[in-house]
């Protein structure tokens, strides 16, 4: 096989700082998206991560693994949600958050990134609580005499009751995570790769316990539509709000500004 045969079907990673210029690259593309294709492709990554949240719930549900096992299974479960986002395409506020690295390299305007988070962040909440209306009309809570429906309340009443400074250092946790499984699959060449990249992070983030805000757009209001938790509109918001600050937190600097400064910032001048 010639050298340039060999170069078209190269398997091997991209390399770290080959990494960084893609996701700077894809945050250009992202932050100058027109609105309705932005708009759609985020409420359909909120749909994405509620069905991943959903089949964390079934598998968790009546689990006699223990504790661990238990969590690393449902972690496993809950990683659907963005093999799906990666994969099929979406726009999720989270891992959007990686736009910073653009931002940082004067590559777009604050305004533009702040735009994209929040009309992604809308988006997200529009799929995530839709699907989760949905989900409460299927009648899948009440599966194995209400066990679903019991596991569903008891996971945003655990939410819901979280000490404020834990949420935030959950959600700055989460989505160190989240934003490292993101950028893994930037270093990926296949599909095979993308999902393997996914699997073990989110796993563990979702095992760990830590706060993901998309995944709670779903997870708080679908206890509530499907009546195994009393309504908490005021809970809700307050737990979405500390969340999604921790979250941009850990995406946007523990990931983002951190590899910019390592592989994309100037240190000659």
């Amino acid at each position: 096989m010639s050298d340039t045969a060999a170069r078209l079907i190269d398997i091997d990673a991209y390399t770290p700082a080959q990494v960084a210029l893609r996701v700077e690259n894809a945050g250009v593309a992202k932050a100058k998206l027109p609105t309705i294709p932005t708009l759609i492709l985020a409420a359909l990554a909120g749909a994405f991560i509620a069905f991943g949240a959903m089949f964390y719930t079934l598998v968790v549900t009546g689990s006699q693994l223990g504790f661990g096992p238990t969590r690393l299974l449902g972690g496993m479960a809950f990683s659907l949600g963005l093999i799906l986002v990666v994969v099929a395409g979406a726009e999720l506020f989270t891992g959007n958050n990686l736009i910073v690295m653009a931002w940082a390299d004067r590559r777009i305007t604050l305004a533009q990134m702040l735009r994209n988070w929040g009309l992604v962040y809308f988006g997200n909440f529009a799929g995530a609580a839709g699907t989760a209306f949905l989900f409460a009309l299927s009648g899948i809570f009440d599966a194995n005499s209400s066990a679903v429906g019991t596991t569903a309340a008891s996971i945003a009443a655990s939410k819901l009751q979280l000490d404020p400074g834990e949420a935030l250092v959950r959600g700055i946790l989460c989505n160190a995570l989240v934003c490292l499984a993101v950028w893994l699959c930037f270093a990926a060449r296949s599909v095979t790769d993308k999902v393997l990249a996914i699997l073990f992070p989110i796993s563990a983030f979702v095992g760990l316990g830590f706060e993901h805000s998309v995944a709670n757009m779903y997870v708080i209001p679908v206890a509530m539509m499907s009546g195994y938790l009393e309504a908490d509109l005021i809970g809700l918001a307050l737990n979405l709000s500390i969340v999604t600050l921790g979250n941009v937190l850990g995406g946007s600097v523990l990931v983002a500004l951190i590899y910019w400064l390592i592989y994309r910032r100037d240190w000659t001048h």
